[in-house]
């Protein structure tokens, strides 16, 4: 079964308040990118990897993100599009036809884990769609346009979603052809699935996956891989071990 994977990395980064872009910014003096496709690379189960970023970027991404991995595997490198979506849609059209599963995810989520990879690309084998989330830890409020409380909603009943998502090829596909040519918009891609009428498996996440796009992320980026070299893991959020490479 040919998994593919899908790293969104095309958002200009507007929040960040920086002359690079968020995904090319250093951490821990590696590019962001640099640290999730390392992720993707050590995910045996994933076949082909499609990085969509802005077409400027393309040589710049090689030389700084891509050639000094050395990766087994070669990167494709993708258009990116107007919207999130847009460029979503990009990646799926370059895969391989042969593709059964894709896994969709931020380029500017450097702390998934190869477990998380995994996780969810064997409920998407069962169940055709697969989400990553975590339940809310704060009591959740409906506001109004006016500032005002309009309900207070069961908390129990509220995951934030995150990436990785992956989902049958076949299905994902759809959703995307389906939302463009009715000209909709949606957060994820998991929406998209969901307007088709099919279920959508959420597993449990980790708050540690973290999606770096403020100054404020950053510095919580940061302080996660400090705190990781104080304790001293023996294998580092990103699936690789602690050897040097990374820190």
């Amino acid at each position: 079964m040919t998994v593919s994977a899908v790293i969104v990395a095309a958002g200009k980064g507007t929040r960040m308040n920086h002359d690079i872009r968020k995904q090319y910014l250093l951490l821990a003096g590696r590019p962001i990118l640099t640290h999730t496709l390392m992720v993707f690379e050590a995910c045996e189960q994933i076949d082909q990897i499609v990085v969509v970023i802005p077409e400027d970027d393309f040589d710049f991404c090689k030389k700084t993100v891509i050639n000094p991995l050395n990766l087994k595997e070669k990167i494709c490198l993708v258009r990116g599009g107007t919207r999130r979506q847009d460029s979503v849609y990009n990646g799926l059209a370059s895969l391989d036809p042969k593709t059964e599963i894709v896994v969709i995810h931020d380029g500017v989520r450097p702390f998934v884990t190869v477990e998380n990879l995994s996780d969810c690309i064997l409920a998407a084998r069962a169940t055709g769609a697969c989400i990553l989330g975590i339940p809310a830890g704060d009591t959740v409020k409906r506001v109004n346009q006016y500032g005002i409380v309009e309900a207070t909603l069961a908390r129990d009943e509220i995951w934030l979603a995150q990436t990785p998502q992956a989902f049958a090829y076949d299905v994902i596909l759809k959703a995307h052809a389906t939302a463009r040519k009715a000209g909709y918009s949606g957060t994820d891609d998991a929406l998209l699935v969901e307007r088709l009428g099919i279920d959508v498996k959420v597993i449990t996440g980790s708050p540690k996956n973290i999606k770096i796009t403020s100054p404020e992320d950053l510095i919580l980026a940061q302080a996660i891989l400090a705190k990781r070299r104080i304790t001293g893991h023996k294998r580092s959020g990103f699936g690789l071990p602690l050897d040097g490479v990374i820190f």
